[in-house]
């Protein structure tokens, strides 16, 4: 039960998130589908908050001398990885989120989809299928490719 939940709250950690919570579940031994599922669970954990309260919390943060220099390095690096995403919303995200390198996933995904003004329920479908697919993409690296089709 402790591996399960080690797995899962390390999905939620930004930056971490489920690119270093499924290695994590296979070095404590879980197979590769309970690692999946964890990681991805606990990776959107965080997602609708972030979509509902990202700008609210970066315009309170700048609104004080010690947290608008953070507020605005938050806010500089959302809107540089959003041009990556570009016109093309919901299949850019998508690709940004499924893309396993640090800085691309459901926490930077939710930052631009609340940056660009994206329906909740459609960012969390964006979000949740690059999650996905990212995931998919961290469990064959980790577990080997061959564990997915067996």
């Amino acid at each position: 039960m402790k591996n399960i939940l080690w797995v899962f709250f390390i999905s939620m950690i930004p930056v971490v998130e489920l690119r270093g919570a499924i290695p994590v579940g296979a070095a404590l031994g879980l197979d590769w589908p309970l690692s999946f599922v964890l990681s991805v669970m606990g990776n959107m954990v965080p997602v609708p908050f972030i979509l509902i309260f990202m700008k609210r919390v970066i315009k309170s943060m700048k609104s004080t001398k010690r947290l608008k220099g953070i507020a605005e390095r938050i806010e500089n690096h959302t809107i540089k990885k959003s041009k990556l995403v570009g016109n093309i919303e919901a299949l850019g995200l998508i690709v940004f989120i499924a893309i396993p390198l640090p800085g691309t996933g459901a926490w930077t995904g939710a930052m631009i989809a609340s940056l660009l003004n994206m329906r909740l329920r459609y960012a969390v479908i964006c979000i949740l299928i690059g999650v996905l697919l990212a995931g998919l993409i961290v469990t064959g690296i980790t577990y080997g490719f061959a564990a997915l089709i067996t």
